[in-house]
């Protein structure tokens, strides 16, 4: 697994990734279409033009294919704390251990090279997968939102989760 600084010129594979239901249900409060010019807005000023935000492209190793995005959001660097997110956009990558790779290399980032004290995500109820990835990695369960959010005719919560700096060292 690589990581490269995520570009404009990502937003085109990250619009397919965007408007695919399939990828997008089990991370996206919202299921919608998209136009590739809101995507193109969304890159470059949500993802590329925050100061409190680092976004990455996910790379296989060998071949360099592009499998997702990485970020670390709502970075505060006075009380060294972010939020972590990952999408595993090409579903050909999922279920092989990408997904606890690229944690793994976020959170080193986060913890020994930015001085992180915390890290913090959230994670739809109904997705055991990421939540069995988020345990087994260290995070712990914090709290949650209850039936905040409506998917296929039911109500889910948002389980909030995190982990401390000296927790991930210590593992």
């Amino acid at each position: 697994m690589l990581f490269r600084k995520m570009t404009a010129d990502d937003a085109e594979l990250y619009h397919t990734w965007r408007n695919d239901l399939e990828v997008m249900q089990s991370t996206s409060p919202f299921l919608d279409m998209y136009h590739f010019e809101a995507t193109a807005e969304f890159v470059n000023q949500v993802i590329l033009g925050s100061h409190t935000s680092k976004s990455y492209m996910m790379l296989e190793r060998k071949t360099e294919t592009p499998i997702g995005v990485t970020s670390l959001i709502n970075i505060d660097y006075k009380n060294r704390n972010a939020e972590c997110i990952i999408d595993i956009g090409n579903k050909n990558y999922w279920g092989k251990g990408y997904g606890t790779e690229a944690l793994k290399l976020l959170l080193d980032y986060a913890f020994l090279e930015m001085n992180l004290h915390r890290v913090s995500l959230r994670v739809f109820s109904f997705n055991q997968r990421a939540i069995k990835l988020y345990e087994k990695v260290g995070f712990q369960h914090e709290g949650k939102s209850r039936q905040s959010l409506f998917r296929e005719g039911a109500w889910h919560d948002v389980i909030h989760m995190g982990i401390l700096q000296n927790e991930y060292i210590k593992r």
